[in-house]
């Protein structure tokens, strides 16, 4: 009898030990909101006395929502409940608005706090009453959301709380990310799993998941959520499903977040009973008229609308004639009384072999400058193709004066490896916000044509494709949350550099830790060039797989699509003639790009092939042949991912296993998808310049015909790429 009370004894341990690992095994669920307790004994003891008492009077769910966040951050972190006081105590921390707090409005700088952007806030060390105070103030309940959340950040970072003097205003208005989330719960271009977005128990139920949503949003400032795909559904416009929008609406509402919705332009047509969706009929206009009224009715403080329209097949105006002002200021105004703003996207191209499609948007939108109303926002991607590894930055930026443009980025990595594969984006987004369109002359920064707009048109804006699903972590890769957190960023502040942005992640996410940080930061900043050597050296570019949009595909050839458009390859030469003398893409261009950009001796050799068409044997600044330089961006590629997973394994031990095992995984299947884009490519252009890959060099394993085999090699399961 005893030993069998040892044995159930023994049990019971071993059960609770096997509960308490799982319950502290690292899933990537709480992203970069993780609130570990903090072992350095000065930061902690320091940060401790400096919120050992707190004054946090709420009056709304938006000061309520980051009071909990304090409450959950101060727990995590130091083990504390918060001291709630009446009377000041020193070093205590004061946190409102000059409405809810008495405290507050008796600050002898309450005028500064009156005077900021209604999402803006300040931390800031002061004195109040002779007590020393560290005081989070906004002008607006939703700035304070935010600002707790970066005086928690400051604790997370292990930055001093010593005279600090804070201030933020997001530097665009419009921060919003665009779901391609279909109604039957699949995502387009979704690598994470299925939509977070329950409709069948929608409005009633609220998953607790929502809120983490929000919450993770608010932490980077994203103030609004397209919830359906660009290639809508009209019945998402339907009642029933406004509703159900509410729902989502009433859980994001108390962190900021308003609701928008992807209206199909042939609504009035698929579920108003008209006849027509031309926005010149009066019927069709009060359709819109009367749709709005009814959306407002049921979510107060909608956003308003993502439009795709004759882009792809999407129905819109131009099937009556019409031009795309004439249906963007149709719903615009329809949502004008209301404050709604309409996102109107400029992601337009004709499958005609004759047409350059790098100079369609342009083309499309240039004329219309001025034609479009002030509560709508033209929304060209960030290059003019379609979210290739790296791209100029689209020529729409800096030649629209007339007209407010919203920059449009991909988080999810639909051309960049999927959730397979380590690919920091922050480089991307930086490289496009920070390009010189000229516009005005020298300085006029991509980022800084986005933030005129606020002065000059009332409007600012920038939307993300994010790559969120139902998986445990968000995002598939544990590093695609850095993508996430990075977009969330810049669209507060685009001239952040991608080096602190993802410092800030990786203290957030792994450590302080001085060595895992460099170990981190490494592999990040050097995991986005990586993915261009081997996808697309030199300005290679769509040579994807047609149907998955993964692995390489250059060989593609029918009547709908063929990659021979992109790369133009033949036995003397490679690349896509768009100079002044080709398709004139350069002539998009403000001076002096377009002439940089037409003259070989000045083509940035990143864009090279992008521009120009060139043979084989021409030499590069290297002193290389093309061929030669494209092979060595190909191996180069491989290498650095080999890098990254060597960098990588450095940390076992010093990075907890789920999450380590996980990204192990992943850079050993990134090594094998980088290997296959490396050797198909090549082996496809061989077959055209009928050069060797130079001997020092490892060959590829397999013939042409075996990586012609699509999606996946045929064999793969029994081929190193794809073994552990």
């Amino acid at each position: 009898m005893r030993k069998r009370a040892i044995t159930i004894v023994s049990i019971f341990f071993v059960l609770i030990t096997l509960c308490n690992n799982y319950t502290h095994a690292e899933s990537g669920y709480d992203l970069w909101l993780r609130y570990n307790r903090i072992t350095d004994n000065s930061i902690f003891k320091d940060y401790t006395e400096k919120n050992k008492a707190v004054s946090f009077p709420t009056s709304s769910d938006r000061l309520e929502a980051a009071k909990q966040e304090l409450q959950r951050g101060l727990n995590g972190l130091l083990g504390l409940d918060i001291k709630e006081i009446t009377t000041l105590e020193n070093n205590s921390l004061v946190v409102g608005t000059p409405t809810s707090s008495s405290i507050i409005a008796n600050l002898p700088f309450v005028n500064e706090i009156k005077g900021l952007d209604d999402e803006g806030y300040i931390i800031r060390s002061c004195k109040i009453d002779g007590k020393s105070t560290i005081v989070v103030a906004a002008k607006q309940d939703i700035g304070i959301v935010y600002g707790i959340f970066n005086y928690l950040k400051l604790m997370q970072t292990h930055q001093s709380l010593k005279d600090l003097a804070i201030k933020e205003e997001p530097k665009l208005q419009y921060r919003v990310l665009d779901h391609w989330d279909n109604l039957n719960g699949t995502i387009e271009r979704g690598y994470a799993g299925y939509t977070l977005w329950d409709w069948a128990r929608l409005p009633r139920y609220k998953d607790p998941r929502y809120i983490d949503y929000a919450r993770t949003n608010a932490s980077i400032g994203i103030n609004g959520a397209v919830l359906n795909n660009v290639n809508a559904n009209a019945k998402s416009l339907r009642t029933e499903w406004l509703v159900r929008a509410a729902g989502l609406a009433d859980a994001f509402r108390p962190y900021g977040i308003r609701v928008y919705l992807t209206a199909r332009f042939s609504a009035p047509k698929e579920i108003g009973g008209l006849d027509t969706a031309d926005p010149a009929d009066p019927r069709v206009r009060q359709w819109w008229k009367d749709k709005v009224a009814e959306i407002y009715s049921i979510i107060p403080d909608f956003g308003g609308f993502l439009v795709k329209a004759n882009s792809e097949g999407q129905p819109g105006p131009q099937d009556y004639g019409r031009t795309h002002a004439d249906g963007a200021n149709m719903m615009a105004e329809a949502l004008e009384p209301y404050g709604g703003i309409v996102f109107w996207r400029a992601f337009v191209y004709h499958n005609e072999r004759h047409i350059d499609r790098v100079t369609n948007g342009y083309n499309e939108f240039k004329p219309l400058d001025g034609d479009f109303n002030k509560n709508v926002f033209v929304q060209p991607k960030n290059g003019p193709i379609d979210f290739q590894p790296r791209e100029p930055f689209h020529p729409l930026f800096g030649a629209m004066p007339k007209t407010a443009l919203a920059l449009e980025f991909q988080i999810t990595q639909e051309n960049l490896g999927h959730s397979g594969h380590l690919v920091y984006l922050g480089a991307l987004f930086e490289e496009t916000l920070q390009s010189d369109t000229y516009a005005n002359g020298k300085g006029s920064t991509v980022s800084k044509v986005l933030q005129n707009y606020k002065k000059t048109h009332g409007i600012s804006g920038i939307a993300g494709v994010p790559n969120i699903g139902t998986d445990m972590n968000w995002t598939g890769h544990l590093f695609g949350q850095a993508n996430w957190h990075a977009f969330g960023r810049l669209a507060w502040n685009p001239d952040l550099t991608s080096k602190e942005m993802s410092e800030e992640w990786i203290r957030m996410t792994f450590s302080n830790e001085k060595d895992v940080i460099k170990t981190v930061q490494d592999i990040m900043l050097l995991s986005r060039e990586a993915v261009v050597n081997y996808e697309m050296p030199l300005g290679l570019n769509h040579i994807m797989n047609y149907d998955t949009h993964n692995g390489p595909e250059p060989w593609h050839d029918d009547p709908v699509w063929t990659a021979f458009d992109y790369h133009k390859i033949t036995k003397d030469s490679i690349g896509v003639d768009r100079t002044k003398s080709g398709s004139n893409a350069v002539g998009q261009y403000h001076e002096p790009l377009s002439s940089q950009f037409n003259d070989l001796k000045t083509c940035p050799e990143k864009f090279l092939l992008w521009f120009h068409r060139l043979p084989w044997d021409y030499k590069l600044s290297s002193g290389k042949t093309l061929w030669n330089g494209i092979v060595d961006h190909y191996y180069q590629g491989v290498n650095e991912v080999r890098q990254m997973e060597s960098m990588w394994n450095s940390l076992e031990g010093k990075i907890d296993k789920d999450r380590f095992e996980h990204t192990k995984s992943l850079l050993k299947l990134q090594e094998g998808e980088a290997m296959w884009w490396r050797d198909g490519c090549l082996l496809f252009f061989q077959k055209y310049s009928n050069l060797p890959i130079p001997s020092e060099y490892e060959q590829p394993e397999h013939s042409l015909e075996y990586y012609q085999k699509i999606p996946f090699p045929y064999d793969w399961n029994k081929t190193k790429f794809f073994k552990q």
